[in-house]
Order: structure tokens, then sequence, then C-alpha cells
């Protein structure tokens, strides 16, 4: 049974475990407050991207240390896309051109990569995405490398037959039309789902970006 100095030495020990604790959060560091964001839908955990390996534009590899230092929004699409990619395209080259005063090492990149390998070198996919904005990166793969590469975001295509009478290269590519947003370590970091808003994406991965350098 407990007597009145055990139940003081409770109460003592109880208030100073609680001073601790009080201590530790006021003086401990606070992760910054993610910035409020319109079009852009973090996760709660940013996920690690499995190994990768694409061809750039530029005739470089494409890597997972390459997607590292920015923000980055990936789109998956096909050159002979009739309305989603270039509408798409079209309206990230109006946020890139809102964030383009941010500094060049951090400033926000778009990624585009072709999942019509068939048609599409890294060259063709390069010139038809710098045909919206010359500071979009682009790149395509083999299929497998691309549908591994699409599975890690989450996202899908698949290649679509054309109809009767039709000739058989003039097929066209189903593809996921959301936007994969990775953080400066190259995780998937959240989505934008369309419609999309070129002015909400560009505030928001400004915000991003300002809310990381600080």
């Amino acid at each position: 049974m407990f007597n009145r100095t055990t139940l003081w030495i409770l109460l003592v020990a109880v208030a100073a475990g609680l001073g601790l604790w009080a201590a530790q959060h006021a003086f401990a560091p606070h992760a910054p407050a993610a910035p409020e964001l319109r079009a852009v839908r973090l996760f709660p955990e940013p996920r690690p991207l499995p190994a990768f390996s694409l061809q750039q534009s530029d005739g470089t590899r494409l890597v997972p240390g390459e997607l590292q230092g920015h923000w980055t929004v990936v789109f998956l699409g096909f050159t002979h896309c009739p309305d989603v990619c270039p509408t798409t395209l079209a309206e990230l080259a109006q946020a890139q051109k809102q964030w383009s005063s941010l500094p060049d090492p951090v400033r926000p990149r778009v990624l585009f990569v072709s999942v019509d390998p068939a048609r599409d070198t890294a060259l063709r996919a390069g010139e038809y995405a710098h045909a919206f904005h010359k500071d979009t990166m682009a790149a395509t793969g083999d299929e497998p490398a691309l549908e591994a590469f699409a599975r890690s975001l989450s996202m899908v295509f698949m290649k679509v037959a054309p109809p009767e009478g039709v000739p058989a290269d003039q097929y066209s590519v189903d593809h996921s039309a959301t936007l994969a947003v990775l953080d400066p370590q190259g995780r998937m970091a959240g989505i934008v789902q369309p419609p999309l808003d070129p002015r909400a994406i560009a505030a928001d991965l400004a915000a991003l970006t300002t809310s990381v350098a600080r």
C-alpha cells in the first residue's frame, strides 16, 4: 500500500518528467511547417524511387542522382499525342515562365518522359518538349525500363491499336495524366491532378523551393 512519502516521491518524479518533456519540446528545433498548397498534393511521407536508367535527349543517362537538388514535375506522354500531351506541356510551360526568376541551382524542373519508344527517340522527345519550353528535360527508354519507371510513380501506360483500316504504326498510347512531384532528394513526394492550373502549380513549386531553402 502506498504511504504519503511514496506518493510525494511519485508526484515529484512525474513533475520532473513533465518538466523535462516540456524543456525538450520548447528548445528542440521544429521542422518548418509545410507551405499551404493549392495544386500539389503532398504525401505524408516521400517515397524513395527504385533504381532506374533512361536516355536523356542530351545523350546522357537519366539516373536517380540526376533528379536531386530540385523539385521536379514529371509527366508521361508521347509526341504523337493529339491533345493531352501538348496541352499539359503548354500549361507547364506557363508555370515554368512564372518561376523563372528563381535561382538556377534550385529552380524547379519539368521532366517529359516519352512512353512510346517505338516512335520516339530521346532526341525526338527533347525536340518536342523544347518546343514548349527550352528548359524542359526529356527522356525515354526501352519498354521494360519505362514500365518500371512508370510503376515507381504509381502511373501506367498502354499501347492502343488503331481502328481497323488505319495503318498499324498510327496507334495511340493511353497513359496517366497525373503529374508526379519529386522532392530535392529525388523521392516521390506528391502529385498534381488535372485539370491543371499553371498559376497554382507555379506558386506551389516556388513555395516548396523557398521553404526548403530556408
